[in-house]
């Protein structure tokens, strides 16, 4: 059986455009483009891809809604920006747990945009208590975290970014073995990919390869949250 291709250079190019045309009245004229070229083949993507993240955890979304799904909307919110730009010029698709409201909760992503795709895991920018549960469990069970960011196959595949405070947070040793840990703010992890890779036959079953290196992470903040993996 020949395995389906959903991404191809048509949304490369469409995003191109829209960079250099962010603007209401282009974007009206190629919204079939949009659909056509990005938007359905995401939500196509999203739908077969369910099954792939089920090996993975039960417990996260691959929702083909439209509105309200793991495709996030293309149209920006200006209200409190500078640029005024009304759409984003990148495709953001989040496989988000289903404990979590919004995109702030343990995850799976993936990001398409000329020059800058790439697929994520983890948690960005948690609230004061998950902060807390993630750093707390770090110090109860430092082996653990070693063992998840020490693994072969994690560290050949993946980089850890994210925020960081520049001082240790209040409350935990200054000179603890993990401090540098202890002082990120997101615990996020990503590795790049290519436009070869997302227009292959088999993207799913390779991304989905990918995400399961990052599963002890994910696991890992999952629990330190009470989130179910």
């Amino acid at each position: 059986m020949v395995e389906p291709t959903y991404f191809n250079p048509a949304l490369f190019k469409f995003l191109r455009e829209l960079r250099e045309n962010n603007n209401r009245d282009w974007f009206k004229a190629n919204k079939t483009r949009y659909e056509e070229s990005v938007k359905d083949p995401a939500l196509r993507f999203i739908s077969d891809f369910g099954s792939h993240l089920a090996k993975i955890s039960p417990h996260f979304n691959a929702d083909p809604r439209p509105v309200g799904g793991s495709l996030f909307r293309i149209y920006r919110d200006v209200r409190f920006s500078k640029d005024k730009s009304p759409y984003k010029t990148a495709v953001g698709i989040q496989f988000r747990h289903r404990a979590g409201r919004d995109a702030h909760a343990p995850g799976f992503y993936l990001h398409l945009e000329p020059g800058e795709i790439f697929a994520a895991a983890g948690l960005w920018h948690p609230d004061g208590p998950s902060l807390k549960g993630i750093r707390d469990a770090i110090v109860a069970e430092p082996a653990r975290w070693r063992r998840v960011l020490r693994s072969k196959a994690f560290q050949e595949g993946f980089d850890l970014g994210g925020d960081s405070l520049k001082r240790p947070p209040r409350g935990y040793e200054p000179e603890h073995p993990l401090v540098e840990d202890l002082k990120r703010k997101d615990f996020i992890v990503h590795t790049r990919l290519t436009q070869k890779d997302v227009t292959s036959a088999g993207f799913p079953k390779r991304l989905a390869g990918r995400y399961k290196t990052t599963a002890p992470l994910v696991r890992f903040l999952c629990d330190a949250v009470g989130a179910d993996f």
